[in-house]
């Protein structure tokens, strides 16, 4: 007979007996009212391109937008963010594209919110979609030029917001480009646009993906670590965050997400602003191909976006947003 008196009154697996109680006791929860998704814009029409490094993911000319944009809708999901396929021919060492209104940029966003007014849009700022090395700002004399940078970036965050967008997402990372942008913001009447600052984006391996969807991959001859964080480093967050406070970000992401959630508790502890983690495009992918090769199932899915809340994320900027907010549904 089984010693009753040995075994402790408090049975913490009482409260995982049925989905139903376990559902009850949760802590956190993933809605399609965290998830924002990042949309690939290309020229050309009447095309949707997948890309080959991110599994699932296209490039779309502004026609075929709606196939997406239908689904965002449908599944309401709040925020896109938008990032451009600039052609080579295009590209120049100054990113001038990036300051041209008629950029794919520019036009998506006259076109969105003219047919899909209700959906939100964050626009990426930083020039390195634009630029034929590849970086995020101007070099002069071999270095990327801080200062000189952020004068551009406060004329493609103005064109930007004229042209429809809602939320300027400065990921550039040059020392006090928020205060600035949020300076030329206030000054030209839009002191209703929020600025969502890249905070902490650290020099990531797991960027690939993406470089490859923007075109920017193969112009990149030397890393970002002179301007993108280092990755061995913990307390600089807290620096860079408090500045861009400071200068006025109404939201912070910390990027990439999944490899870095001691640091978007780190940010979440020490501040009073809301936090967005960044499921970066390698995270992604990785998740995805264990997927294919049957290593994980859709499970993981939700078990990555739901660590982001769980460390203090208010939202997730992942592709897979959609898939997501189907299984929610």
């Amino acid at each position: 007979m089984r010693n009753i008196g040995s075994f402790p009154k408090t049975r913490l697996r009482r409260l995982r007996k049925t989905r139903w109680i376990r559902s009850l006791v949760s802590e956190n929860n993933i809605s399609n009212n965290d998830l924002v998704l990042p949309i690939f814009v290309r020229e050309g029409k009447n095309k949707i391109e997948p890309i080959k490094s991110m599994p699932g993911v296209n490039r779309y000319t502004i026609d075929k937008l709606p196939v997406i944009l239908k689904q965002v809708k449908k599944y309401k999901i709040p925020m896109i963010a938008l990032f451009p396929n600039t052609p080579n021919n295009k590209k120049d060492k100054h990113g001038s594209e990036a300051l041209n209104p008629k950029n794919l940029v520019c036009k998506s966003l006259k076109f969105i919110k003219k047919t899909y007014p209700q959906i939100g849009i964050m626009c990426d700022v930083a020039l390195d979609p634009y630029t034929s090395h590849g970086h995020d700002g101007i070099i002069i004399k071999d270095e990327i030029d801080n200062d000189e940078t952020i004068k551009v970036l406060i004329k493609q965050a103005l064109l930007q917001v004229r042209m429809g967008c809602d939320v300027i997402a400065p990921s550039d990372m040059m020392d006090g480009r928020v205060g600035a942008i949020r300076k030329a913001l206030d000054k030209n009447n839009f002191q209703n646009i929020s600025v969502l600052s890249y905070g902490v984006k650290y020099a990531s391996t797991f960027y690939g993906p993406f470089r490859d969807a923007v075109g920017s991959n193969s112009k990149l001859k030397k890393n970002k670590k002179t301007y993108q964080m280092d990755f061995r480093n913990s307390t600089e967050s807290l620096r860079e965050v408090s500045l861009d406070i400071k200068e006025g970000a109404d939201m912070v992401i910390v990027k990439p997400g999944m490899m870095y959630l001691d640091i978007i508790k780190k940010i979440k502890d020490n501040f009073n602003i809301p936090v967005l983690a960044y499921q970066v495009s390698g995270e992604y992918s990785l998740i995805k191909d264990g997927i294919k090769k049957k290593i994980l199932n859709e499970d993981s899915i939700i078990e990555s976006v739901l660590s982001f809340k769980r460390a203090g994320a208010c939202a997730i900027i992942t592709y897979f947003a959609l898939d997501i907010a189907k299984r929610i549904k």
